[in-house]
């Protein structure tokens, strides 16, 4: 029997241009005998910038929704998803060879763990590429460690939200991703770290585009009256869930 590992990305028109490069990362991906992947493009929004950009492949699947940005694109895409666990990749990021499987193979041998996160590079305008200072040892991410270490350091997780790989179970249970402006990924990443244990991989999984326009480099992503309504929010969320004791496996 075939099995499935879904790949989710949220896409408007500015960041459509990216998608074939995501699109050749996932082909490039060598995974387990027995398992292949579908991937979930979801346009937030209904426009003309964005169809001319998905592959013509069978494993891929398009969709359209009313906008609202990426985090209500991707959980509008659950709707189609067929497998057990579900990968974040978005448009305009890409994967490196082997993500998938390390992946997998961190969740498939450890049903105690919900969620893994692996290393991630910025690729630059150049394209070169930079890491992040602080990366953490390649093994299991305790409970509450992510929420203590991203209090403590102005809000900012020692592994990527954007890497994020779930089980498709864990991930409906908490209802996708936060219906926030921004750090919608943060606020799951941060509901997953109170409810079950986490893996991170210390090879480097993904390639994180910096370019003109990334949501995350405009003003308003840094407004600081809006920024410190999220995070607080997140927080909140992440600190209720520990609180009421439910703990995945």
């Amino acid at each position: 029997m075939t099995r499935r590992i879904t790949v989710v990305t949220a896409v408007h028109a500015p960041s459509a241009r990216f998608l074939p490069e995501a699109y050749r990362s996932l082909c490039e991906q060598r995974l387990p005998e027995g398992w292949e992947w579908q991937w979930l493009i979801q346009e937030d929004g209904d426009g003309d910038g964005v169809r001319a950009y998905v592959p013509d492949d069978a494993r891929v699947s398009f969709g359209r929704g009313r906008a609202g940005g990426p985090g209500v694109a991707r959980t509008l895409a659950l709707a189609r998803a067929e497998g057990s666990y579900i990968k974040v990749l978005d448009a305009d990021d890409q994967l490196t060879p082997g993500a998938l499987a390390r992946d997998l193979a961190a969740l498939e041998g450890r049903p105690d763990i919900g969620w893994a996160t692996s290393r991630a590079l910025d690729l630059l305008p150049d394209g070169s590429t930079a890491g992040f200072p602080g990366d953490p040892e390649e093994g299991p991410v305790e409970r509450g460690t992510v929420l203590g270490h991203w209090t403590a350091h102005d809000f900012r997780a020692q592994v990527h939200p954007a890497t994020l790989f779930v089980r498709r179970e864990l991930l409906l249970a908490l209802g996708g991703w936060m219906a926030l402006p921004a750090s919608e990924d943060t606020g799951l990443l941060l509901a997953l770290d109170a409810v079950s244990r986490g893996w991170f991989s210390a090879e480097v999984g993904l390639l994180y585009r910096k370019w003109e326009g990334q949501a995350t480099g405009r003003p308003a992503h840094t407004d600081p009256v809006e920024r410190e309504a999220r995070m607080t929010v997140v927080a909140a969320r992440a600190r209720a869930l520990a609180e009421f004791g439910w703990r995945y496996g």
